[in-house]
């Protein structure tokens, strides 16, 4: 590399990392250890994407795509501002112990600078191209003691077990038992998790025995998903079907739906309900979405194609999935959309209902964003357990229950944990 390029990539790399510094100070976030900065500002980022012009390789909010089948992403390296955020939030030490399930490289050399020469890193992923690539970057950089290896991260890796944190880089449906029993007691775990649709990352620690579990920080974020026994897809039926505008609801953990009647009810005059709450552009109203999957009972997110909404179908706020409910009658829907308020720089959140009860669920839904925003905008979020699934119900705490294969998360916005954490 020539001295120009180091030059250029040197203060992509600065730069990066002051904003991202920047970022969280600006949003009242927690600022970054003085661990994990320096990490960010020490690990060359563009070793592990060659062939990418600096600007693109240290853009903060930017993952990029490493392998893809028919469309689908199946791996990454992810974006630099969401790896901060995991690496801040899993408090790494020297002389940890660390498993990374989902490899890519970059990551683990950020986990390898954290724990230093006393400690060690485990890297897994079910796919051996991902873990041959990984293994070719970190030899191109320079980062040796990356204990790579293919394995489904469902099952963890039990060899080098037990862990002091684990830090999931793939968006995980459900908590693996095997996680919880490879790692240390005190140990804490790091993971994106989907919550009705919804992937948040959860910083997890244990509350009592084995399996139980509470979220000591929730944080959005965006991951490709979880390959293997953990994979879980959710239904996500087509209320339109043309070429290059299908129209879809993700009903993850979300209501039984008459999809001939939401069908027609796509095709029948609309009605449009506003709420009187506004946003800025920078501001952040990633907890109206939570809230609005843990207290809807219709809860679902539409998804739609550009040509969807260029035919005038539809006008959803994000293409991959606006919050949406499905109301009671099962024949109407509504989904969230947002307006310019004149002469301002602030949007007014609505909702855009369909069928037989249009304005009533579009009303229920600008109702809930009212009762966001008068009671629980800007505050901590909501409280949330994970218990083992053979819980019984009578001894679950009140709150959104979410019962998978493994666990019942429990979301409260009461804020009210159980007795005995």
């Amino acid at each position: 590399m020539s001295a120009t390029s180091t030059t250029d990539t040197t203060r992509a790399r600065e730069a990066m990392v002051d904003a991202i510094v920047a970022d969280h100070a600006r949003l009242g976030q927690s600022p970054l250890s003085s661990a994990v900065e320096q990490a960010l500002r020490t690990v060359p980022r563009h070793m592990f994407l060659p062939g990418l012009p600096p600007a693109e390789a240290y853009d903060r909010h930017q993952a990029v795509v490493t392998k893809e089948e028919n469309g689908l992403a199946l791996s990454s390296v992810s974006a630099p501002s969401i790896i901060a955020t995991m690496l801040h939030r899993a408090d790494l030490h020297p002389g940890q112990r660390v498993l990374e399930i989902g490899s890519g490289g970059y990551n683990a050399s950020l986990i390898r600078e954290l724990v230093g020469p006393s400690g060690q890193v485990t890297s897994i992923d079910i796919d051996p191209d991902v873990i041959a690539r990984a293994a070719q970057c970190l030899a191109e950089a320079a980062v040796e003691d990356v204990h790579l290896a293919v394995a489904d991260g469902e099952h963890g890796f039990a060899a080098r077990a037990p862990f002091d944190r684990i830090i999931v880089t793939a968006g995980a449906w459900d908590l693996s038992p095997t996680w919880d029993a490879q790692l240390a007691p005190d140990g804490r775990l790091v993971v994106p998790m989907r919550v009705r649709g919804l992937t948040r990352c959860l910083t997890l620690e244990r509350t009592a025995a084995h399996g139980r579990w509470q979220a000591t920080a929730v944080d959005p974020c965006g991951f490709v998903r979880m390959q293997g026994a953990g994979e879980h897809w959710e239904p996500m039926p087509l209320l339109h079907e043309h070429d290059g505008a299908q129209v879809g609801l993700r009903l993850e953990d979300g209501p039984q739906a008459d999809i001939d009647a939401l069908r027609t009810a796509l095709n029948t005059d609309r009605a449009e309900a506003w709420s009187g709450v506004t946003a800025g552009a920078e501001e952040a109203t990633d907890g109206l979405d939570l809230f609005l999957a843990s207290t809807a009972d219709g809860w679902a997110l539409l998804t739609a194609q550009r040509g969807a909404i260029q035919a005038g179908l539809i006008r959803p706020i994000v293409l991959t999935g606006t919050p949406a409910l499905v109301d009671t009658d099962g024949a109407s829907f509504a989904y969230r959309i947002l307006r310019r308020l004149p002469d301002q720089e602030r949007w007014e959140f609505g909702a855009v209902g369909h069928g037989p009860r249009a304005i009533q669920v579009a009303q229920r839904l600008t109702d809930l964003i009212s009762r966001w925003d008068g009671g629980h905008r800007g505050g901590p979020g909501p409280h949330i357990e994970l218990f083992p699934a053979s819980t019984p119900a009578a001894d679950l705490p009140p709150g959104r229950v979410l019962t998978k294969r493994h666990t019942h998360t429990v979301l409260n916005w009461d804020r009210r944990p159980s007795n005995d954490m």
